[in-house]
């Protein structure tokens, strides 16, 4: 079962020093203004009694104090004190929750926030902490859309800063006083011209008011995004909710470099993933204290791994794509669960992992053949592969249904690539998507109602990395496929099988890319 437990401590990974070379958006206004670098306030939505925001000047405070029955869903509620931006913005703060009554809503929140307009359903992203003291990145892309969550659960930070660079936008925290550091938490949205920076408070309860406190608040125009040299990938683990009432994205790793497919331990507590070659395992819910540590799988020998990784069926075995000092050239290879020696599956090279029949007998794979990608089954134990595609182009991403009685796959045979299926056999193979967009990686839910597909817009040729893509939920009965969450990823991001156990939640990664580090940062 997934779970994700309380955590109340520092985020456990290094904190990374991060500067802005730019000019202060509020510098021309003085202590005499009653808001401060901020030109006006407004309620959001319903919001009775009024809210308030005032500025002290001799401490440099901010206080905001509004009702405000939630900043969720499609409509807002809230106080907000703002000014009119463009551009590329940044805004940090020290951001407190007031104490609350023995009433007051857990989730009542203080917020750092980008808003296109000031209409209760207009699309923004915010940097949130609640009375709970969860902290969120939530956004919603388009007015009238559902709002979504990426989700902390690590305790309420100290200082957060709020950057927007070109369309891309990402949450950086401070929990004790170390330079502001990326946790993870970034997403795209595009803001249209002058739009809205500021501070905000909703109480979570309709009725009944709650206050913020906001101290060393800046508001800065940032320089034009640094050159692609200066800039540094990194690397979030993620877990989503598939329900679209519950649009809950919760982090559970990040960090400089790549990480790269994640799947589920059969019990549902663990996360096996790639980086640098080596395969990793950690928990699937935020530890005590922040992030979990990711630890190494025991691999014996075998170097040089990839995302092509997965459990049997009974949760003993883990197939995994990687070479060894014997055999040079990427193969298919199986290791104990809890690690150990590698036992040799495919003799071929360049043969990559895919998935596990549901009895556990057949493992699918994918090898280059004659200027083609191939799929081939071969039995768990090795011996003998089985050619299932044929003919030109690409056959990629094959994954069995959870009955055993279609494997799923794209290809681009009819030119686009699409979803297909075909038997075990790789018989009566069959389209299933028909849509503009290229679809890839489909992963069938263990229901066997929906498929999760990856699809890039509808321009992109190829699988690549690190562009815009969206994870969307194919109803296998009905063929009405959905959107689930927009990121930057792509190939890496989903390659194998990702759902989780009991069918509520995918694991993904995501990727970000960040100016290089200011060593002499210290906000």
């Amino acid at each position: 079962m997934y779970r994700k437990k309380k955590g109340t401590g520092l985020l456990a990974l290094s904190a990374l020093a991060f500067g802005f070379v730019g000019s202060s958006i509020g510098a021309a206004q003085t202590a005499s203004n009653s808001l401060g670098i901020f030109e006006n306030q407004s309620d959001v939505g319903s919001v009775a009694p009024p809210g308030t925001a005032t500025f002290d000047a001799a401490t440099g405070v901010y206080t905001v104090r509004s009702a405000g029955e939630d900043l969720w869903a499609n409509v807002d509620g809230f106080h907000f004190v703002w000014k009119r931006v463009s551009g590329d913005v940044s805004l940090t703060g020290d951001v407190k929750v007031a104490d609350g009554s023995a009433t007051s809503h857990p989730h009542r929140k203080a917020l750092l926030m980008f808003r296109q307009t000031l209409d209760s359903d207009a699309l923004f992203a915010v940097a949130a902490i609640h009375g709970s003291e969860e902290t969120a990145l939530q956004f919603r892309r388009a007015k009238g859309e559902m709002m979504q969550t990426i989700l902390f659960n690590i305790g309420a930070p100290q200082r957060m800063r709020l950057e927007k660079r070109g369309d891309t936008v990402t949450l950086f925290l401070s929990m004790h006083g170390e330079p502001l550091h990326q946790t993870g938490a970034s997403m795209k949205i595009h803001f249209d011209g002058t739009f809205y920076a500021g501070l905000g408070m909703c109480a979570r309860k309709k009725d009944t008011v709650e206050q913020a406190t906001f101290t060393h608040v800046d508001l800065q125009s940032l320089n034009p995004p640094a050159a692609p040299a200066a800039m540094e990938l990194y690397s979030t683990l993620h877990t989503i909710a598939v329900d679209p009432n519950v649009p809950m994205d919760f982090v559970i790793q990040t960090g400089k470099g790549q990480m790269e497919a994640p799947n589920w331990s059969r019990d549902g507590e663990t996360l096996i993933f790639n980086r640098a070659g080596k395969l990793w395992s950690v928990p699937a819910s935020e530890g005590e204290g922040g992030f979990s540590e990711a630890r190494p799988i025991d691999i014996g020998n075998a170097t040089d791994c990839t995302g092509s990784h997965g459990l049997s069926p009974d949760g003993k075995w883990l197939a995994m794509t990687c070479t060894t000092p014997n055999q040079p050239g990427r193969r298919v290879y199986i290791v104990p669960a809890m690690g150990g020696t590698p036992r040799l599956v495919t003799a071929n090279p360049n043969s990559y992992f895919h998935s596990w029949s549901p009895d556990g007998r057949t493992i699918l794979f994918t090898r280059p053949r004659q200027g083609t990608l191939s799929i081939y089954s071969i039995a768990a134990d090795g011996g003998q592969e089985t050619a299932l595609t044929s003919g030109t182009g690409i056959s990629d991403d094959p994954d069995y249904s959870s009955d055993g009685r279609w494997i799923y796959f794209n290809s681009d045979r009819a030119g686009r690539m699409q979803i297909w299926r075909m038997r075990p056999d790789g018989s009566q193979p069959e389209q299933v998507t028909f849509d503009k967009r290229p679809n890839w990686t489909p992963h069938p839910a263990p229901d066997g109602k929906s498929i999760l597909i990856l699809s890039y817009d509808k321009d992109v040729m190829g699988h690549p990395a690190n562009t815009d893509v969206t994870l969307r939920i194919l109803n296998i009965s009905g063929g009405e496929i959905r959107d689930l969450v927009r990121i930057v990823g792509g190939v890496c991001s989903d390659n194998v099988p990702n759902w989780a156990p009991d069918g509520a939640h995918v694991a993904f990664v995501s990727y970000q890319f960040l100016p290089a580090e200011d060593e002499g940062s210290t906000q």
